[in-house]
């Protein structure tokens, strides 16, 4: 042990950065951060965590700015000028560690929880919004769409407010099929002219001023662009300029103009059979708070404890003061096997890179581990 010296800067940054970018599990690079304050130091200062994270979550590229700047947690007061740069670093890893292995690595297409609540129904609950959530347009032999309430006017608008799986979720398109009355002569599709898309979060209880039904319950902190919406019986797929990292869990599809009048009583109508969100929720393990109405909020690693309950706290910075049972176990875990394994793991790793792609006449076989 005492001849195996610290492979990270025997190595060198580059060569360091290129052998831990080839990790497929962000937890390891906790442990990583476990193996010595040298390593820490290293994986904290170079970013690892946020490139890590963008390698498993490319979608991520387009919010990273944001992340960076709100930090995406509570301030950390700074009484000296010169750690300033070092706390904002630290800050960031401990988002992207998180948003690393808390986002789903799959892409779902069923982001919905439940449907929430539509600005106004025809006939409820025979043509209500839960019906959305089912893909076919037909159960049995009864029709399956939401419809609006008639309106003498074609530009008054429609909402629908669903709810995602988890309070964070990396959204990049939203599915939207219009309703075609096939038992009408003619067989009108109920589409709206043009559709467009907001995300948010419920507001804090000490925003909410009222119970009435007119008192709006969301804030919305993203507004797409308006997306053209055809008149056909398909399910249209409207994909969004960027991902957009949705906190708070809540999407509302607001249905813009009417098309279609209906002919028994004159009136214009809106329908829709079906409606996905597709993206990356936050896994069930992670969750967030919401600390003001922008969004702002703290994201909260939910550990397993041994007898199997959820534990209520988030993880705090693996700097020896009160880390979760998580972080110690991975310690407890290092102190029985050594960094033995990490240097070994580090060799077989170098081994590879050179076997793909690397020939360089200055460097030497390094030695073998015992």
């Amino acid at each position: 042990m005492d001849n195996c010296g610290d492979f990270i800067q025997l190595l060198g940054p580059d060569l360091s950065m290129k052998i831990l970018m080839h990790l497929d599990n962000p937890a390891d690079l906790i442990r990583v951060c476990l193996v010595s304050s040298s390593w820490r130091q290293f994986v904290i200062t170079n970013g690892v965590c946020k490139q890590l994270c963008l390698k498993l979550l490319p979608e991520m590229s387009s919010v990273a700015h944001t992340i960076e700047v709100n930090n995406l947690i509570d301030s950390v007061k700074v009484n000296q000028h010169d750690y300033f740069e070092l706390e904002c670093l630290k800050r960031n890893h401990r988002v992207y560690a998180i948003l690393a292995r808390g986002l789903s690595p799959l892409t779902r297409k069923d982001c919905i929880s439940e449907a929430i609540s539509a600005s106004s129904t025809d006939n409820y609950p025979e043509e209500s919004i839960l019906n959305t959530l089912e893909p076919r347009d037909r159960i049995e032999r009864r029709a399956s769409y939401w419809s609006s309430k008639g309106q003498s006017d074609p530009a008054v608008p429609e909402t629908l407010i669903y709810k995602l799986m988890a309070k964070m979720c990396l959204v990049t398109e939203i599915h939207v099929q219009p309703f075609q009355a096939y038992f009408q002569y003619g067989f009108p599709i109920y589409s709206s002219k043009a559709v467009r898309f907001r995300m948010g979060h419920q507001k804090l209880a000490e925003e909410l001023q009222s119970d009435t039904i007119s008192d709006n319950k969301f804030i919305w902190t993203y507004v797409s662009p308006e997306f053209p919406m055809a008149q056909e019986n398909c399910l249209q797929k409207f994909k969004l300029p960027e991902p957009v990292l949705c906190i708070g869990g809540f999407l509302q599809v607001e249905l813009l103009g009417r098309v279609q009048r209906q002919e028994m009583d004159g009136l214009y109508y809106i329908c829709i059979s079906h409606v996905q969100i597709v993206g990356r929720p936050l896994l069930s393990s992670f969750d967030i708070d919401i600390l003001d109405a922008t969004g702002r909020c703290t994201l909260k690693y939910l550990p397993e404890t041994e007898n199997g309950m959820i534990s209520s706290g988030s993880p705090k910075e693996e700097d020896g003061h009160a880390a979760s049972s998580r972080f110690r176990t991975f310690t407890a875990r290092l102190i029985e096997r050594g960094t033995r394994g990490w240097e070994q793991m580090l060799l077989n790793a170098l081994l590879r890179t050179r076997a793909v792609g690397g020939n360089d006449a200055d460097d030497e076989e390094p030695p073998a581990s015992n």
